[in-house]
């Protein structure tokens, strides 16, 4: 089975469709599957449900899908540093569940364990357990959350061979291991495309069973977050 895409374009030819739930891989602007997600945008799906850490920043990574409007919906723990993000969503225009980022991290990585709940701590008597179920284990309150198993999982990684092995690099690594192991159909963005075997067994961070397409992305843009602090008066 030939898993490699001459483009990101192709690779998702007829498997993105309108109303899906998708998983994003990254963290902040770190470790994005940049080609992929411009290809999405390009498709031109719309009414999409997004599972990500946060939205990217207007105009780059998701930020491009909220400013053509195909995204309906975001499943996201952060989304601080995009403006027009938080238009639409004070506008009404777009849906949000907030997640804390751990029980973000678990719903995905239950999905692609196959469990379809877990009970934890975070988020009780907050509005994250509004309308959940609730039960006490050895005295302590639990809310009930459900695994995500999107329909697509766009991923990122630093190297894959033919057969879909992968090794992350460093911090980029993050969401997507959980990402790519939740989807139903998993898209993996690589920078390194080598012959299956010549990662040594050791080195794979995650199996190929859990890729199904592999496109080449060798020269992203890979921008960088940088924090500005103001000056302190009279320093």
């Amino acid at each position: 089975m030939n898993k490699v895409y001459p483009s990101a374009a192709e690779a998702l030819q007829g498997i993105v469709a309108d109303g899906q739930l998708l998983a994003v891989g990254g963290f902040g602007l770190c470790g994005i599957p940049e080609a992929l997600i411009a290809a999405l945008r390009d498709s031109a799906v719309k009414h999409l449900t997004v599972i990500s850490n946060n939205a990217g920043v207007d105009g780059f990574g998701l930020g491009q899908l909220l400013e053509t409007r195909q995204i309906k919906r975001m499943i996201s723990s952060y989304v601080g540093e995009n403006k027009e993000f938080e238009r639409q969503y004070l506008a009404g225009e777009l849906e949000l569940e907030f997640t804390p980022q751990g029980t973000l991290a678990e719903k995905l990585r239950a999905g692609g364990a196959g469990i379809p709940a877990f009970f934890t701590r975070t988020g009780v008597g907050t509005i994250v357990a509004d309308g959940k179920e609730l039960r006490e284990f050895d005295g302590q309150t639990y809310v009930m959350e459900h695994a995500l198993s999107p329909d697509v999982s766009l991923v990122k990684a630093y190297k894959a061979d033919k057969s879909g092995n992968l090794v992350f690099r460093r911090t980029a690594r993050n969401f997507n291991p959980a990402a790519a192991m939740a989807g139903k159909i998993t898209v993996v963005e690589v920078e390194q495309l080598v012959e299956t075997g010549a990662i040594d067994p050791d080195e794979v961070h995650l199996p190929g069973i859990y890729v199904h397409r592999i496109v080449v992305n060798a020269n992203p843009e890979k921008r960088i977050e940088k924090r500005t602090l103001s000056e302190k008066k009279g320093a």
